[in-house]
């Protein structure tokens, strides 16, 4: 059983390389970290746990430079976006984005993406929310082409460019985890990704139903709360690949104490 992190990586928490380091240390295997480029002041979006977002939402760093930061001072974590949100993003800045960082973390770079949930964020990038699922579908096959041919080209309905020059390559093409719920998701990974990132279950008992839903898909469960036993006992039994601990908002000193008591608990559980 694998054992990650995400954690939010604000300008008022922990510095990236820090929390990285820490994390090697005590034998967690991966480091995620979301994106949202901005959240609209007056937006009818609400926040998906209910109400406004919290603080932390609105002060996150771009993950990947506080990916590239934590990089630099680890050598076996493995380094996650969790998630990036696809649709929103430039296909080409995003393929020099990924392959870059896999290629400096000597492959340790897990492209972490979904479809996005903010659809005023979403908006103000100029794209129309209705289309994030065909997009975002075109996108994973449009970075593939970027990422392992010398000239490569697409043609789709929202992504088209003519034979293109795109280097770095990654050391290899990056894992692709795929966040999110439901039959699409789990046929865009089929097709174009490799693991399914969903989001932990409340209710312990609802587990095997969620996982039902992979059928043979890879799973690498994401936002699990650290201090509930019973479900993480629950996913350890179902034999998902990896859990993502969600790791709190909180001041260097009590993020330490705070991952200290994790690996504790993680030690409870066999590689």
């Amino acid at each position: 059983m694998k054992f990650g992190v995400h954690s939010l990586m604000t300008d008022e928490g922990v510095r990236p390389d820090r929390l990285a380091k820490a994390l090697e240390e005590r034998g967690f295997d991966a480091m995620f970290v979301p994106e949202h480029t901005h959240i609209p002041v007056h937006s009818v979006v609400e926040f998906p746990q209910g109400g406004p977002p919290p603080r932390s939402l609105l002060r996150i760093y771009d993950p990947f430079v506080a990916l590239s930061m934590a990089a630099a001072v680890t050598e076996k974590l493995l380094l996650g976006t969790g998630i990036a949100i696809l649709p929103q993003r430039d296909v080409f800045q995003t393929a020099k984005e990924a392959a870059s960082l896999d290629r400096l973390s000597g492959g340790r770079f897990l492209f972490g993406v979904g479809a996005g949930w903010h659809t005023d964020e979403m908006r103000d990038h100029g794209v129309d929310p209705r289309t994030r699922g065909a997009r975002l579908t075109e996108q994973l096959a449009a970075l593939k082409e970027i990422w392992t041919e010398d000239e490569a080209e697409f043609h789709g309905g929202h992504i088209d460019f003519a034979p293109v020059y795109s280097w770095p390559k990654p050391l290899r093409t990056p894992p692709i985890y795929h966040g999110g719920e439901g039959p699409r998701v789990l046929a865009r990974v089929r097709t174009y990704g490799d693991v399914w990132m969903p989001t932990a279950v409340a209710d312990p008992a609802d587990v095997p139903a969620q996982l039902a839903a992979a059928d043979g898909v890879p799973v690498s469960v994401y936002n699990v709360p650290g201090d509930d036993e019973r479900l993480i006992d629950a996913y350890v039994e179902a034999g998902v690949e990896r859990l993502t601990l969600f790791l709190d908002e909180l001041p260097e000193d009590r993020i330490l104490t705070r991952l200290d008591n994790l690996t504790k608990l993680i030690g409870r559980y066999p590689d």
